[in-house]
């Protein structure tokens, strides 16, 4: 996973609240149980013309040229409510999304999003999306601030910063207690030899 720190990026503004995940990646889109060839299918449904067109709708944001290099989503309330599908994130992070700011997220696709390297952020989007240029995120400081000056705060729990700003999946956080781990075991085979294999 490649490492979260700062960020400075435009941000593309899909304002709706409720955005579920199959309207993230559409079920018809998921053709493969790997990571790659999500991308096409982010937004199927709103992004195209037509069900099983690739001919862009242009009244849809990701296809206006003003956001082509966006590398933030802004969203409304509860996104990614729905079925807990961790294409959805991989489909935002094959597109090229490093972060999602919104009001709320639903906890599984929050943690589907950390699991992937996007940065799930917790802010007012709408009062965001009013700040022109682009938006600079910076993660161990915990702060997302304009070009005008304006800067939000947000939370994110320590596991979750711990793992975008090093770049940890989940066996790689754990991985990190070994000592601690095998000085449990070895301890615990003392007392408890009998569980242990010869």
């Amino acid at each position: 996973m490649t490492p979260f720190t700062t960020l400075t990026a435009d941000a593309a503004p899909l304002l709706r609240d409720n955005v579920d995940t199959d309207a993230i990646i559409p079920s018809r889109e998921m053709t493969s149980v790997g990571k790659s060839g999500l991308a096409d299918g982010l937004f199927a449904g709103w992004r195209y013309t037509a069900l099983g067109s690739r001919e862009p709708d242009p009244a849809f944001v990701l296809n206006d040229p003003a956001y082509a290099d966006a590398r933030i989503l802004l969203s409304g309330a509860n996104f990614g409510c729905g079925s807990s599908r961790e294409h959805a994130a991989w489909a935002l992070a094959e597109y090229g999304f490093r972060a999602v700011i919104a009001p709320s997220f639903n906890p599984i696709f929050r943690g589907n999003c950390v699991r992937n390297g996007i940065v799930p952020i917790e802010l007012d989007a709408v009062v965001i999306a009013k700040e022109p240029g682009p938006l600079t995120i910076d993660l161990p400081a915990q702060t997302v601030r304009a070009v005008s000056g304006a800067c939000w705060r947000f939370a994110i729990d320590d596991e979750a910063k711990a793992m975008l700003v090093g770049g940890l999946d989940a066996i790689d956080l754990t991985s990190l207690r070994r000592a601690e781990i095998e000085a449990f075991r070895s301890a615990d085979r003392a007392r408890r030899p009998w569980v242990y294999l010869s």
